[in-house]
């Protein structure tokens, strides 16, 4: 079992940023639990909420140690799981009352599902004026489309990035990680913080509710493809390996085999490649001076850059580019990440200990100096705090419990008497 300290009162012992900010999360696989492992790392205190059977599906997927995800162990990290049936009334009321306590609530589900469980967000803001609900779905909470499911790989789609990725005239590819979700996580916490902060310079006024479509956060990084197809009639096709009207930017191949990444797309950084790479005439070519004039060029530029890149390893190609002032990087895999001595200098992999044995996870946001983020303890199991959460923030006795338990609307292990200290 993952190790995890007892649940604690508001605040207490909480650290970073978001110290004495509770969250509520109604969520599973990646959108929601993402966004609220980002604001637990940066010091909220978290509680999951999952149904009592499975729990969140994502706790079997891909690489299982142990019955568990290691994916889960870092999604769910920091967070107080609890097991409550959220189809059953006497589950519903728990959750709301949890809800009413909190500052935040994130849910991932349909359009219409917190409503049918009885937990509607106006409602619970008429209760709680100040309380921030963030709802992320695949379209959006209104719309001709706000009903359909959407999961992150049909949202890709949808929102237009599945088309830009891949070969031209091939079939269109995916990133193996999943894009749309973790977008639209980011969203989320950039939502919950904005209306986080608003509250506290407006207290008078009622938190927002945040409105995330994951097919509106792919949407939001494909930079000018819109604009350029709005005012100048301009699709944006793939483009294999590089990306449309920026040259020079990749991969070239190595004599070992290898791939690396150049990015020689400013003017003066292009000509000191081409110096390095022994090719003077380039570097001084008047077609070439430009980034519209190596577009124009983009063969004749990526040619000479692979038959320079080709005759040596990719550590000496990159010893020599980072030399000269030009960006380059091989192409990482996540065995050489976690052995890269920049990496492991900035503290980017943590180690946490599970079942007596450290697991890397990597952070979750950005370093700040006064109130740094941290992962306090990996994803735990099933129902693991459902007793002390209810106990401490709803102050249900023993025997309310055990009913519970009975009766099938929680689940986790049974923890101990009211009063007494429960083994993490």
């Amino acid at each position: 079992m993952a190790e995890s300290p007892q649940v604690r009162p508001p605040g207490a012992g909480l650290s970073g940023p978001l110290a004495g900010i509770r969250v509520v999360e109604l969520g599973q696989i990646l959108a929601g639990p993402l966004a609220t492992a980002i604001l637990g790392w940066l010091g909220a205190e978290v509680i999951k909420v999952e149904e009592p059977a499975h729990g969140d599906p994502l706790r079997t997927w891909r690489v299982v140690e142990d019955g568990t995800s290691l994916w889960w162990r870092g999604v769910a990290r920091g967070k107080q799981l609890v097991a409550i049936d959220l189809r059953r009334p006497e589950g519903q009321d728990l959750v709301r009352r949890l809800v009413l306590g909190a500052d935040v609530l994130v849910e991932n589900f349909r359009p219409g599902t917190l409503e049918g469980w009885g937990l509607d967000p106006d409602a619970l803001r008429r209760e709680r004026p100040e309380l921030v609900v963030a709802r992320i779905s695949g379209y959006g909470q209104t719309g001709p489309y706000r009903d359909r499911r959407g999961f992150a790989s049909v949202c890709e789609a949808f929102g237009g990035l599945r088309h830009i990725t891949g070969e031209p005239g091939r079939v269109p590819v995916r990133s193996n990680a999943s894009v749309g979700d973790s977008l639209a996580a980011f969203q989320t916490v950039i939502g919950v913080l904005a209306s986080l902060v608003r509250r506290g310079r407006h207290p008078e006024q009622r938190g927002d509710v945040v409105d995330v479509a994951i097919y509106e956060a792919v949407l939001g990084v494909l930079e000018g493809a819109l604009t350029e197809c709005d005012r100048a009639g301009v699709v944006r096709e793939p483009s294999g390996t590089t990306i449309t009207g920026v040259v020079p930017t990749d991969a070239y191949p190595t004599a070992d085999g290898r791939r690396i990444v150049v990015g020689a797309n400013a003017d003066p950084v292009f000509r000191r490649l081409m110096r390095v790479a022994g090719r003077e005439d380039l570097a001084d070519d008047p077609r070439l001076a430009d980034n519209a004039g190596r577009v124009a060029h983009q063969r004749e530029v990526d040619d000479a850059i692979a038959a320079w890149t080709s005759t040596l390893p990719a550590d000496d190609v990159i010893a020599r580019l980072v030399q000269a002032g030009v960006p380059a990087s091989a192409i990482h895999t996540a065995s050489d990440l976690l052995s890269d001595p920049h990496v492991r200098s900035r503290g980017v992999v943590e180690t946490v200990d599970l079942g007596g044995k450290p697991l890397a996870l990597p952070v979750l946001g950005p370093f700040l100096t006064e109130a740094p983020g941290r992962t306090t303890w990996p994803g735990g199991e099933l129902g693991q705090h459902t007793d002390d959460v209810l106990r401490t923030h709803l102050g249900l006795d023993r025997e309310t419990l055990d009913q519970l338990h009975a009766s099938g609307v929680v689940a986790g292990p049974r923890g101990s008497a009211e009063g007494e200290s429960t083994p993490a």
